[in-house]
Order: structure tokens, then sequence, then C-alpha cells
């Protein structure tokens, strides 16, 4: 078991096939949580702290495993604090207020609030605040009720957006609660142990892409939604499935 710091909330251990078979661990067990992982976690935590002087996390900490082929695997643990885990949670609380708004306010269709739904996710993923950036805001409706007749926005409906998951663990989940009949289209990534999910409307309709793509946000985060960002995967991501990646991922 080697052990290297990578800064203050990051440590990789490194695990020979030789060392698995000794602990008689496997990749799934790491992607489950399984009592034998949680016991290892441990001793590579307390190890850490002897050899790198490393802090264990006092909130929580991602878990990512990458497999190196004839040799062993490498398991990387970054701490998140609570405010990691309130960016995004931020970020689904105002996607849920947008969605009451253009509904109760604007009683706008179905198609047309998973547009401007999906348009928010995607204008956060390019960098912009998701608030400003969108097309309705709360000012919006208070504007279209004093004027009237509420006029329907137009749409710039968007065709992808590719989103990073921590673990194996947390995209099979995510893959698990999306129905099976969503025709969307799926390519997996991996670089540096993190996983990128590319997601591309495809033949579903507007309401489930944006649906599935508001989910993904509870599992992972929002990577990009630029196509240069897929040309750098592609380039110096590994593609682990190629095509219909999440019913390949579903448990």
């Amino acid at each position: 078991m080697k052990i290297e710091r990578v800064d203050e909330k990051t440590v990789k251990c490194f695990l020979s096939n030789e060392e698995l078979e000794e602990y008689d661990i496997t990749y799934k067990d790491f992607v489950m949580r399984s009592d034998k992982a949680r016991e290892i976690v441990e001793e590579i935590m307390a190890q850490a702290v002897e050899e790198v002087d490393y802090k264990p996390p006092q909130f929580a900490f991602d878990l990512q495993i990458m497999m190196l082929p004839d040799q062993g695997m490498i398991l990387t643990f970054t701490e998140r604090t609570p405010e990691d885990l309130k960016n995004g949670a931020n970020l689904m609380n105002y996607l849920r207020e947008m969605r009451r708004i253009l509904k109760e306010k604007l009683g706008l269709d179905g198609s047309t609030i998973a547009g401007l739904l999906a348009q928010a996710i995607m204008t956060a993923a390019a960098g912009q605040d998701a608030v400003t950036g969108s097309t309705v805001t709360q000012g919006d409706a208070a504007e279209s009720q004093s004027g009237g007749e509420a006029s329907t926005p137009k749409v710039e409906k968007p065709r992808f957006a590719i989103f990073r998951f921590a673990s194996m663990r947390s995209l099979c989940a995510y893959a698990s609660v999306l129905p099976k009949n969503l025709r969307v289209i799926s390519r997996l990534y991996q670089e540096d142990g993190t996983y990128y999910l590319y997601l591309e409307r495809g033949g579903a309709s507007y309401e489930r892409y944006s649906r599935a793509s508001i989910q993904a946000l509870e599992f992972g985060e929002l990577y990009a939604a630029t196509e240069d960002k897929v040309a750098y995967l592609e380039e110096h991501g590994e593609c682990l499935i190629g095509e219909k990646a999440l019913a390949r991922l579903r448990l």
C-alpha cells in the first residue's frame, strides 16, 4: 500500500493486485461500499495520517477509483466541505423554484418549462450565473401578470451536457433511477479517476431530457455544455462506454 499526498484535501493510495488478493477485495466492493471496503478505507486513512500527515475529512469525501491493468488500483480521496455540497444544492433549489414560477405564474406547458430548465442548466455549465442568464425570472413573471396575457418565452433548446461524477457508485445510482425507455444518447469517459457522462437529447422529448439532466445534479455535478469540452475529453480522456452508457450502467 503506497500513500501519496496530492494537496491539503486529497490523498491517493495505490493497491497492487497482490494486496487486493490478500485483502480479498475487488473493484465492486468499493463501488458498493461494502463492509470490507469500509475497513480498508479506515486503514488507508490511518496510514495516511501517519505517513503523509493527512487530516481525515471532517464532513465528507469523494472516492475515485482507477483500475490499472495488470498492476492494481488507485483510490483517490478528496474532502468535500459543506460549502461544496451547498453550491450544488443552491442550483437544485433554484431550478425547483424556477419550475414553480413558470408553471404557476406563467402557466407554461411542460415542454416549454423543460426547455427553459435545461437552458438554465446549460447556462450554468457555460460558467454564467444561472439566475441572471436564464430566460425567465420571478421578476419577469410578475411583469407578465401585471401586463395581462403572458407571452411564451423564446427557448433556445440545448442539445447536450456533460456531467461529472466522483465515483462509479454514484453514476450507477443515477442510471438506475432513469426510465429504461429514455431515448437519450450517452457516452462515458474517465480522466484521472473522475467519470464524465456525455448526455445528449437524442430521440427523447425535451421534457424527459430536461428531467434527466436535473436528476443528474442529485448524483453528480454539471461539468460543461460546450463542444470544446467534448473535444477535450475525446482527446485526453478514456472512453469507457462509447454508446448507450446509461443502459449499460443500470444495476
